[in-house]
């Protein structure tokens, strides 16, 4: 049987082997690294959530909020675990964290290319945005500068 917890930075190897199993799985050397993680973590104590089975991490997610929306990443189940319902019970824990903070809306990005996950959202009710386009930008000192000139 499963148990679902919160996550701590002592999670982060475990998590982080967890990531490198997952097919299409996108790594960022910063965000993702350990030193990443823990900034992450402490700027959200209480929403990113693990999965455990015989005290092994086969699930987690990163959860976190500015203040006004949630939002959810690197939402994985170990290959091995999954339709046991683990992916959706980390779910329901993260959104009942966020909603003892106060926030009452949630999003998450799914690659298109990702069929499993993207199956796995329309399955447990959420609805995907037609009405929006995403957009990034990645911070690092030649970007901000090019774009100040």
């Amino acid at each position: 049987m499963y148990q679902i917890r919160t996550m701590t930075i002592e999670d982060y190897e475990e998590v982080y082997k967890l990531w490198k199993k997952i097919k299409g799985f996108a790594i960022r050397s910063i965000d993702d690294s350990r030193e990443g993680v823990s900034r992450f973590l402490e700027r959200n104590p209480k929403t990113s959530v693990v999965a455990l089975e015989d005290g092994k991490v086969v699930g987690a997610i990163l959860c976190g909020h500015d203040g006004r929306r949630g939002c959810l990443y690197h939402v994985c189940v170990d290959p091995e675990y999954r339709l046991k319902g683990i992916g959706k019970a980390m779910v329901v824990q993260a959104m009942h964290a966020l909603h003892g903070e106060k926030i009452s809306k949630v999003s998450l990005i799914a690659f298109t290319e990702n069929d499993i996950g993207n199956a796995f959202w329309k399955v447990i009710g959420w609805t995907k945005r037609e009405d929006l386009n995403y957009y990034d930008f990645t911070l690092n000192k030649e970007n901000i500068i090019r774009f100040n000139e």
